[in-house]
């Protein structure tokens, strides 16, 4: 997830700014990033630089798409991705990484931790790191000026500010000729099997995570035939663009019991969910003033309870950020509101539209049933639906671009699959999960016990497992174990 905006998926990589090892690259090596992304922009090969500094030859290319098919004559714009060669004699199908978001960066990636997958993947084919349509090298879209006064971290303030922004900048971009319709699932599908013919490739083969699942979905539904096999982790079905919060409660009464079996933290928070909605309650009730750095300075913004469950809703993802939260509420419950300064990134960089993300979910939507049962959930959970934003909180603000109950409809998936879930993803918990597994007929499952969202790094193994899956090796069920997050209280 790459882009900086304060939402149920983007802001992980905005708090990865201030929380280490939140974002798949930070500080110089999302400057590098950003470079090698954005400033190098000619086809051919070239020396790739990750960003610890190791260099391998890759080549850069690209392919021509209508930004909406459906509209004769739409304009034709750039994908752009960036090729590893196979370091096999016989090399199989190339592989298409698909990367999270939806907003994040294929070729970013693979500049991060990831890296080394990438390369161990080439002595089975190509390995194609995939910019969608409206990320990186496949930017179409033009940045807008931040919007300021910034909003107040309340519901009602956040709610307010993203449809009235959102409304705004879907006129600009569409006045600037930008086909904004085009920016959902199906036609971002459709690129990966223009992708295909562009390659020259009878078959391709899918790599994903997160929101690259949930496009993995939609590329299976509509060109089953192009797809090899697919290695999918931490799952997002046709119909999860946002999530229950009885299954995040769910998660979080596991992780409240996981701290119970250390007795300093247990005796300092008998239960932890208890504590996270008592602090939430006060400064929705009575919001907090925090000062942050900005772009120009400091800058006071009011923090209610719902940029609280923001915020946890970002720390939830992973171990390393998840055993930080009984630090932060042990702090907030003391009335120490400062701890939030550090843990958020100048308000410039998350209150902001970039289009892409917004548009794609805003086109997967959510069934009338499966919202009624999240309203219905939300008014009780620990994190309410500020888990979800922006979603539910945008529907309606753009009409006419829901894709509807065909996309998110189940289907029968027979193409191979290689299915991984850490036990500590907060973001698309086990709960959700299960759900999008029941549709796969010939899958093995990778559980790795106390990983989290970004499970392809977290244990050595699946690198292996991943590589002997793409060579066309049998593969079964493998239970994994990390150790446990250690709670920190101070």
């Amino acid at each position: 997830m790459t882009h900086a905006i304060l939402n149920r998926r983007s802001m992980l990589s905005a708090a990865g700014l201030a929380l280490p090892g939140m974002a798949l690259l930070s500080g110089t090596a999302q400057a590098q990033a950003q470079s090698q992304v954005e400033a190098q922009v000619e086809a051919g090969p070239f020396r790739f630089t990750s960003g610890d500094g190791q260099e391998t030859d890759a080549e850069r290319g690209f392919f021509e798409v209508p930004e909406d098919r459906r509209i004769p004559g739409s304009r034709r714009i750039r994908l752009g991705y960036v090729r590893f060669p196979s370091t096999s004699p016989n090399p199989g199908p190339p592989i298409v990484y698909l990367a999270g978001g939806p907003g994040g960066s294929g070729v970013r990636t693979a500049m991060g931790p990831r890296f080394p997958i990438f390369m161990a993947l080439r002595a089975v084919a190509d390995v194609i790191a995939f910019d969608q349509r409206g990320t990186g090298l496949s930017s179409h879209i033009p940045d807008r000026p931040t919007s300021t006064p910034f909003p107040a971290l309340t519901r009602a303030g956040m709610t307010a500010w993203y449809r009235e922004e959102m409304q705004k900048a879907w006129v600009d971009w569409t006045r600037a000729g930008v086909a904004m319709t085009g920016y959902n699932t199906e036609q971002n599908a459709d690129d990966i099997e223009d992708l295909r013919r562009h390659l020259g490739a009878e078959k391709i083969s899918l790599w994903g995570i997160s929101y690259g699942t949930h496009l993995a979905l939609s590329v299976l539904r509509r060109h089953p035939g192009s797809i090899d096999r697919v290695a999918l982790a931490s799952l997002e079905g046709q119909d999860q663009t946002v999530k229950r919060p009885a299954h995040i409660d769910m998660f979080l009464d596991r992780v409240d019991r996981l701290m119970g079996t250390d007795p300093a933290v247990r005796a300092a928070i008998p239960n932890m969910p208890a504590l996270m909605r008592r602090v939430h309650e006060r400064l929705e009730a009575d919001p907090a003033t925090v000062t942050m750095p900005g772009e120009n300075g400091p800058v006071d913004v009011r923090m209610g309870g719902f940029g609280v469950q923001l915020m946890a809703s970002a720390l939830v993802a992973n171990p390393p950020q998840l055993s930080m939260l009984p630090r932060i509420y042990l702090a907030l419950d003391a009335g120490k509101t400062d701890v939030l300064a550090s843990l958020f990134p100048p308000p410039h960089r998350y209150f902001s539209i970039t289009g892409m993300p917004e548009a794609m979910d805003l086109a997967s939507g959510i069934s009338p049933e499966r919202l009624a049962l999240i309203e219905k959930e939300a008014k009780t959970s620990v994190l309410g639906d500020a888990f979800n934003m922006p979603m539910p909180h945008l529907l309606g603000a753009i009409p006419g671009v829901d894709l509807g109950a065909a996309f998110r409809a189940p289907m029968r998936i027979e193409t191979p699959a290689l299915l991984v879930a850490g036990s500590l993803d907060g973001r698309t918990p086990l709960e959700e999960q299960v759900e999008v597994i029941a549709q796969f007929r010939n899958k093995a499952q990778v559980r790795v016990e106390n990983a989290g969202h970004n499970v392809f790094e977290a244990h050595p193994e699946v690198q292996t497992l991943l590589t002997r899956f793409f060579q066309g090796q049998a593969a079964s069920d493998v239970d994994l174990t990390l150790p446990p997050p250690r709670f920190a209280l101070e």
